[in-house]
């Protein structure tokens, strides 16, 4: 961590303004400012049409994981005809009906929608102004490093997304909606609205955020905080951080759900060795260069 303010701090000392003179703090926050700015009304115009179509969102996108023709369940159980499994990969209907206890829920959810949809929608503008602000700071080497990492890290956000959406979320909803509590009915399961978006968007974001893995792996490496050599040595450790961490992304107490986000965060942290195990490899050859 010392290291890497160290870098930052040295970095930022090296940033000049458009005059070619070294920008003092206020100088920083005040490029800051515009950046955030800039950054706010886009997420703002993203929140303002998503809120514009509101109900086709509802529809089409936020509810639909809770119905029984969700793509995710036709296609997992068509897949599993294909491969002469029956009904293996089949999961039972599901039909979740959502209730409000406040006045003001609908509006609020209609609101909190739109702001999490907005913050998805322009991410990588967001991720882009942040990236502007960064560059000044960096060094010729540093931005030759550092190319593509918009496109990269917005892939690696949409795709993790998608994986919440379409496959971890469904897997969810269909464990928690047919889950039964005792045999009277005594229980109607009937979530609030509030509970089901919150657990929605916690699934979508949660894995936007882990699928960043590989990335992260990139710049610490490029950075030299991290080694492929560090990432084998911690790696039995490092199954028991993702396994934690899928239990916290995954709502359901189920193993399902669980093994379903351990999977693809194991395959993203051996890919996050072998980027590693490329960049020493690029290290030692240019060490011998120079030298």
């Amino acid at each position: 961590m010392a290291l890497l303010l160290d870098k930052l701090s040295s970095t930022l000392n090296r940033n000049e303004n458009a005059n070619g003179k070294e920008m003092s703090f206020i100088d920083h926050l005040e490029a800051l400012r515009w950046h955030l700015v800039r950054a706010v009304l886009v997420w703002l115009a993203a929140v303002i049409a998503i809120f514009i179509k509101i109900d086709w969102v509802f529809d089409n996108v936020i509810y639909a994981p809770a119905k029984s023709n969700f793509i995710s369940y036709t296609a997992l159980c068509s897949f599993s005809h294909k491969l002469h499994l029956g009904e293996a990969l089949c999961m039972p209907p599901i039909n979740i009906e959502l209730q409000g206890n406040t006045i003001s829920g609908p509006f609020m959810s209609a609101i909190s929608i739109a702001i999490t949809g907005g913050l998805v929608l322009a991410f990588p503008y967001l991720f882009w102004e942040l990236w502007k602000f960064i560059k000044p700071a960096l060094s010729p080497k540093e931005i030759k490093y550092s190319r593509g990492s918009i496109f990269w890290v917005s892939l690696c956000f949409f795709i993790g997304g998608a994986f919440g959406y379409y496959l971890l979320a469904p897997f969810t909803f269909n464990f928690l909606g047919n889950f039964t509590l005792g045999t009277t009915k005594a229980y109607i399961y009937r979530p609030t609205l509030d509970d089901y978006t919150d657990t929605l968007t916690n699934i979508i974001l949660g894995c936007g955020i882990a699928f960043e893995l590989p990335v992260m792996a990139y710049v610490l490496g490029k950075i030299g905080i991290i080694s492929a050599d560090f990432l084998r040595k911690y790696r039995k450790y490092a199954f028991i951080v993702i396994l934690i961490l899928a239990a916290i992304i995954t709502p359901s107490p189920d193993w399902t759900s669980q093994i379903i986000v351990s999977i693809p965060l194991l395959l993203l942290y051996e890919i996050s060795v072998f980027i590693c195990a490329k960049i020493d490899k690029q290290k030692i050859k240019e060490e011998k260069e120079w030298s």
